[in-house]
């Protein structure tokens, strides 16, 4: 039952990620005169809709996600009845810039929200093991990588208590998946130079709470170091493409996204809360890429269309169409590869 729930707190979620980015179109297309046709929740095909002013508002068949028909922004203009000015294509350069940009601006926007929710909050302290040292005593008495040790803040803590038993068993309780285990680790009496008392690499977890405007404050800080990170590591990615090299295993789909936030649920509305931040502030650098079919791809477009002076819509709508389907098969490539590796 929990796993159920679980997956649909996950799949709204994530749905709501989406939605919220398309939102920022909607919200700035209609901040700048923009004619917006429809405004959907869910993928095609339509189930119902309903005019709210002007906009459709659909309900569609596949529930995920969302999207946004903005006039004049895909297609030439054929509606007689919307006067010319409120289309798209015949607004200012720096109006479309502006629309096209809002999507990513409100994720990165949410990412900021939540992670400032989350220094309010605050994570409680606590260990998480990285790596098990193969031949070590963590792995004889079966502690995995992922696993929380409870009971102790910090590194020196632990460190401290298993000094004081050198030679003895001891009992460490762990958090795994949601469960709380007691396993007993019988620590050696001597230890090679460099080698630990567990032979585990450790993680100092958590948050301390903080006030409302320091919140603020270190959830945008966290935001703009997040976001240089992810965009160092696409470059990253970029690179290895160039170079030859595999790059799959670096890659994590939908269906190990849902996976990590599955398990991220069992740790508490603040843990999840930084998983959707980080979810969202990915989504904002992966879409101001300049690939087609993504608004990166858009906003290069805008600027060889400012430049040039004119705008090729017939080569635009084939680099777009060929980009959605590179993007397609490389998810399903991805997915295909995450289902691999949950078996």
């Amino acid at each position: 039952m929990f796993g159920i729930v679980s997956f649909l707190v996950v799949f709204i979620s994530l749905s709501l990620l989406i939605i919220l980015h398309e939102a920022g179109h909607f919200i700035a297309a209609k901040l700048a005169g923009i004619f917006v046709e429809e405004f959907g929740f869910g993928l095609p095909p339509r189930i119902t809709g309903k005019h709210w002013g002007e906009t459709l508002i659909s309900l569609n068949w596949l529930p995920f996600g969302g999207f946004v028909r903005v006039y004049g922004e895909q297609h030439a203009e054929e509606n007689a009845a919307v006067p010319i000015d409120r289309s798209f294509s015949h607004k200012p350069f720096l109006v479309r810039i502006g629309v096209i940009a809002a999507g990513v601006a409100m994720n990165f926007l949410l990412g900021w929200f939540l992670l400032s929710a989350v220094f309010m909050i605050g994570i409680p302290k606590t260990l998480l093991v990285d790596q098990v040292a193969d031949n070590s005593v963590a792995a004889a008495a079966g502690i995995h990588a992922d696993d929380q040790i409870l009971g102790y803040a910090t590194v020196a803590d632990l460190t401290s208590f298993l000094d004081a038993h050198v030679g003895e068993p001891v009992e460490l309780q762990i958090l795994r998946d949601g469960s709380k285990i007691n396993i007993t680790a019988d620590l050696r009496s001597s230890y090679a130079p460099g080698e630990g008392k567990l032979g585990v690499y450790l993680e100092e977890a958590g948050v301390e709470p903080t006030g409302f405007w320091r919140g603020i404050t270190e959830g945008l800080s966290q935001a703009a170091q997040i976001s240089a990170a992810i965009g160092s590591g696409f470059l990253m990615l970029i690179g290895r493409l160039l170079t030859g090299k595999s790059v799959l295993d670096l890659f994590v789909g939908p269906v190990g996204v849902v996976s990590t936030a599955m398990q991220t649920t069992k740790l508490g509305i603040a843990s999840f809360l930084q998983l959707m931040a980080l979810i969202s502030l990915n989504l904002a650098v992966l879409n101001i890429l300049p690939l087609p079919a993504l608004d990166g791809g858009k906003l290069l477009f805008l600027c060889i269309e400012k430049i040039s002076g004119r705008k090729n819509e017939y080569l635009e709508g084939m680099v777009n169409a060929i980009g959605f389907l590179i993007l397609i098969a490389l998810a399903l490539i991805i997915t295909g590869h995450d289902i691999l590796k949950l078996l």
